[in-house]
């Protein structure tokens, strides 16, 4: 697209500025996406597994096509599905899709109208047939479920937003699981805003926990979760299995008594320095069919009289000392930037359609978005590039100027002479065409 504006730049009369480059690109890195998708037979996949309500009989732009243009628009950073009419007409995108235009943001919005609710769960077949290709890459046998749940703010009458006491404010309450240690988004689901943490908790665990059982059995996983999913169903279905679990335990008034009678008061200790001790129990609520493992850490802060306790309940043993279990509970912190970034760079709370479906829709896709780049930063980026936030990978590898020149027999995508991360680029590029060796 073609603008008529022309801006001469005060700091240099003679310079003028104006948007009529030409068939050129921004986002040519993103043949780095387009190469590493293709890798992993990502529209193969697509095909394979999801389907949709076509109720069109002639169409232009497959829904196929649609979903990967989607996800595309989410990596390069387009929140909007306007930004689709100006992006269809750039040269790179139409190569990504075969020489085709993009499609336009009503086409988009009518893509929309045909997800049904069996396109939600295929959504999701879709995104762990990509996880497991990424773990076999990565040849990953240990995995952490981190449980939890966030709020995604709506702003209008969406169906099913409510009021969240806990967020103080009106949206839908999602509960999502992460890998903690590949940070690999394993799902997610849309809730009412009024749904509390562990609602549906089980029905949402069970299946990932039977899909690592049954197709790759020799995974050992961990669950964790805050006190929000402290739950006997949680329990026992780990403990079915044969899945470790750490958990934090609200404070009762008998959990308080036993940690009270384990706390020694020594007067020979300073009261100007803190204290921790770590416990050990048997516990067993009035709901509970059996006793479980419980362990406290008691702390008095500097120049406190008393001490404040915390309750984990595990599955571990007791070779594993309590400061061990709360040592590996208090990793799950990282959890919170993996939310962080969901949310700020791929749009996961991205709420603005109408109805619940939709916004469900959105969400999913975001997931899938942030998998893809999640994997390639864990695949094929140096050691020192793998902790680098999305924003940063977006600057230095996906926002880079290029021409695209075609000829008879090929076609040449010429990036700018001035970039600076090109021998990062080019290293990623042999990595990705590596990975088609191990699928």
């Amino acid at each position: 697209m073609v603008t008529l504006q022309e801006t001469t730049a005060k700091f240099n009369n003679n310079l003028h500025v104006s948007h009529t480059g030409g068939r050129l690109s921004s986002d040519s890195g993103l043949a780095l996406v387009d190469e590493f998708m293709d890798a992993f037979h990502f529209t193969e996949h697509s095909k394979d597994v999801v389907s949709f309500n076509e109720d069109r009989r002639y169409w232009l732009h497959d829904n196929h096509k649609i979903l990967k243009q989607l996800l595309f628009q989410i990596i390069a950073g387009y929140k909007a599905d306007l930004s689709a009419d100006i992006l269809q007409h750039d040269p790179l995108l139409q190569a990504l899709s075969t020489d085709e235009v993009w499609a336009s943001q009503p086409s988009i919005s009518r893509f929309f109208d045909r997800i049904t609710e069996q396109t939600i769960e295929d959504f999701q077949t879709l995104n762990q047939t990509v996880i497991d290709q990424a773990r076999l890459i990565r040849n990953d046998t240990n995995m952490i479920v981190d449980l939890d749940s966030t709020h995604s703010d709506t702003f209008g009458s969406q169906e099913q937003t409510d009021y969240n006491a806990h967020y103080g404010t009106n949206g839908y309450h999602p509960l999502v699981a992460f890998d903690g240690l590949t940070g690999d988004f394993l799902k997610a689901k849309l809730r009412s805003g009024n749904q509390y943490t562990s609602n549906g908790v089980k029905a949402f665990l069970e299946p990932l926990l039977d899909h690592y059982h049954q197709a790759i059995p020799t995974t050992d996983i961990l669950v964790r979760g805050d006190s929000g999913f402290a739950t006997p169903e949680i329990y026992e279905l780990c403990e079915a299995f044969g899945s470790d679990y750490v958990i934090r335990l609200k404070s009762n008034r008998k959990l308080t008594h036993l940690a009270e009678e384990l706390v020694y008061y020594d007067d020979n200790h300073p009261w100007d320095e803190k204290e921790t001790y770590y416990h050990s129990v048997s516990y067993q609520a009035g709901s509970w069919p059996k006793s479980r493992r419980v362990c406290i850490r008691s702390t008095r802060e500097a120049g406190e009289l008393l001490f404040s306790h915390a309750f984990i309940i595990t599955s571990f043993s007791e070779n594993i000392v309590p400061k061990r279990v709360f040592e590996t509970y208090n990793k799950r912190g990282t959890m919170e930037n993996y939310i962080k970034e969901a949310k700020n760079s791929f749009y996961f709370d991205k709420t603005d359609s109408p109805r619940f479906i939709e916004n469900h829709a959105r969400m999913m896709i975001s997931v899938i978005a942030y998998n893809i780049i999640n994997f390639m930063r864990t695949i094929c980026f140096e050691k020192n590039w793998k902790n680098l936030q999305v924003n940063t990978i977006r600057l230095r590898l996906f926002k880079v100027a290029g021409k695209l020149v075609s000829t008879a027999r090929r076609i040449y995508l010429k990036l700018s002479s001035s970039h600076v991360y090109q021998a990062e680029f080019y290293a990623v590029f042999r990595r990705i065409q590596r990975i088609r060796c191990y699928i």
